[in-house]
């Protein structure tokens, strides 16, 4: 099943969110940050307590394949491995372009 995606400018609403999730019983190991750059998804996953999409989440073989693609083809490729279909990963890589942080939440 895939994930429910909420959109975010602001770093500190994500985190709030987090927050927010996890005092109403989400697990935070169910909560994924994605941003264009891997500093401020790493940098905001680490605040917030929450994770990054890594070779567990998309396999080993995405995960190498992703080290030689552009940017935008890799958030397609982890964004097709959490569940989402070509069409929909265009459409959220296109928001990441824009400076949005998303925030992924596994049910």
């Amino acid at each position: 099943m895939k994930p429910t995606v909420k959109e975010f400018y602001n770093d500190k609403e994500l985190i709030s969110e987090v927050e927010k999730l996890s005092s109403q019983g989400i697990s935070k190991k169910n909560l994924y940050v994605l941003s264009h750059d891997d500093d401020r998804t790493e940098r905001v996953a680490d605040n917030a307590n929450a994770n990054e999409i890594g070779a567990r989440e998309t396999g080993i073989g995405t995960a190498v394949g992703n080290m030689i693609v552009s940017k935008g083809d890799e958030l397609r490729n982890q964004l097709q491995e959490m569940g989402f279909s070509k069409e929909e990963a265009d459409q959220y890589e296109e928001k990441l372009d824009e400076g949005k942080i998303l925030l992924l939440v596994q049910d």
